[in-house]
């Protein structure tokens, strides 16, 4: 009797099991597609950007350029100088090798600089949470 009741809760116990695995990779795949998304949400938005501060940066580089001419002094075209830097990192982001240069990094500090990512006090417990949890649940009802 006690190993058919034995037996019945492990095969419970599987379905349990299996089942909990089954969610916990349904969330990975859900993450990994939100994160797919908002990536290629930045990557569009970096793009339009660009269009626009493409435009801008091109009549400020010819309205610059006029007024260097007219007053005869370079100093007119400073402004250029950030201005490029800018719109050379939105091109970078938009249509270069930006984001494969930061996930390279990325992943070099996962494998070498692990101590950088370490929380303070340590991480995060079930025990740790309970105790907010329950500190704010007392805030709560105290009022």
């Amino acid at each position: 009797m006690g190993f058919v009741f034995s037996k019945a809760m492990n095969d419970s116990l599987k379905g349990q099991q299996e089942f909990m695995q089954l969610q916990l990779e349904r969330q990975l795949v859900l993450q990994n597609l939100m994160r797919e998304r908002q990536t290629a949400m930045q990557i569009a938005w970096t793009r339009e950007f660009l269009k626009y501060f493409g435009t801008f940066c091109g009549l400020a580089a010819v309205v610059l350029t006029t007024g260097a001419i007219k007053r005869k002094n370079p100093a007119v075209l400073l402004p250029m100088v950030p201005l490029s830097f800018i719109f050379s990192y939105q091109y970078d982001m938009g249509y270069g090798t930006l984001l494969q240069r930061i996930k390279g990094e990325a992943e070099n500090i996962l494998d070498t600089e692990s101590t950088s990512l370490e929380l303070p006090k340590g991480p995060l417990t079930f025990e740790d949470l309970e105790k907010r949890r329950i500190s704010q649940s007392n805030c709560f009802t105290e009022k």
